[in-house]
């Protein structure tokens, strides 16, 4: 499995906003991609800015290709993203994931 990491940075008052056009755009068409298998959206709200942590996981790079493209390390960037968005970071990271662990049972 593969993590596919970007982060992204707001002002304050247009993070709750922001969260919404996330959920519209990017994680809604990550989980519709074939070999994604979980979206996480972290954020942490300071005094001025927030900054958002964007995690999906995948199956193998094809999969990710299928949502970015054959420039995997390219970013996947919507439209409305440069309203919201303090600066437009050009790459993401990929992690090989090793290990998971969760509490559900």
């Amino acid at each position: 499995m593969i993590a596919r990491v970007w982060r992204g940075i707001t002002k304050v008052e247009k993070a709750d906003e922001y969260y919404d056009y996330l959920l519209r755009t990017g994680v809604k068409d990550c989980r519709q991609t074939a070999g994604n298998r979980e979206v996480r959206v972290l954020r942490q709200v300071g005094e001025a800015q927030a900054e958002f942590l964007f995690i999906s996981f995948w199956d193998s790079l094809e999969s990710i290709r299928r949502f970015a493209g054959e420039d995997i390390e390219r970013a996947v960037y919507y439209p409305e993203d440069k309203d919201y968005l303090l600066t437009l970071e050009p790459k993401v990271t990929h992690y090989e994931v090793l290990h998971t662990s969760s509490n559900e049972r």
